[in-house]
């Protein structure tokens, strides 16, 4: 929920844009999808890192535009990345999104984050044996997660403990079924 709490209003429909068309279509923008999620991972992991940043480097942390631009490159950076390795990038994906379930849900301990790289890896290579089911997939999940953060932000009153689950799943169960529908004739 931090990642987008900070965000402006322009930034929120971008990124409800985004996470829409990358739930609803990611399969068939493929490319533009793996853009897409690693651009948004590169964002957030570089918002995450960023008072880690700004206490090493004071000068970055008094300069509005390092504050801005910085998260900004390291999406970019990451984002090019999942453009031009698509194996790479779908269990990247997928290793990526077992980690920050593991992290949200289980903690930061060094065993726990062990065994959710481990299940990450294994859910990664899988991915990867079946690209086209695993490329859906993977896709919905990230635009679903796109979407349920935008939606709990937006409707405060919705209590994240109870209905983040219950969002993520529905969105991204509804999202691969139109996905799987919609690209039976595309490879």
């Amino acid at each position: 929920m931090e990642a987008i709490q900070n965000l402006q209003l322009y930034e929120l429909i971008i990124f409800i844009a985004l996470g829409l068309a990358v739930l609803l279509f990611g399969y068939r923008i493929k490319k533009i999808a793996f853009f897409v999620a690693w651009f948004l991972l590169g964002l957030n992991l570089m918002r995450f890192l960023m008072p880690y940043i700004n206490d090493a480097v004071p000068q970055i942390a008094n300069d509005a535009i390092y504050q801005t631009l910085l998260p900004i490159g390291g999406g970019i950076i990451l984002g090019a990345m999942g453009f031009s390795i698509e194996k790479l990038c779908v269990a990247g994906i997928i290793f990526v999104l077992v980690m920050m379930i593991t992290i949200q849900y289980f903690g930061t301990e060094w065993l726990t984050l062990g065994i959710g790289a481990v299940v990450g890896v294994i859910a990664g290579g899988l991915g990867v044996q079946m690209m086209k089911p695993a490329i859906i997939i993977a896709t919905a999940a990230v635009g679903s997660y796109a979407l349920t953060l935008a939606i709990l932000h937006l409707i405060p009153q919705i209590d994240p403990s109870v209905f983040y689950w219950p969002i993520l799943i529905v969105l991204a169960v509804l999202g691969a079924l139109f996905q799987f529908k919609n690209a039976k004739n595309v490879s």
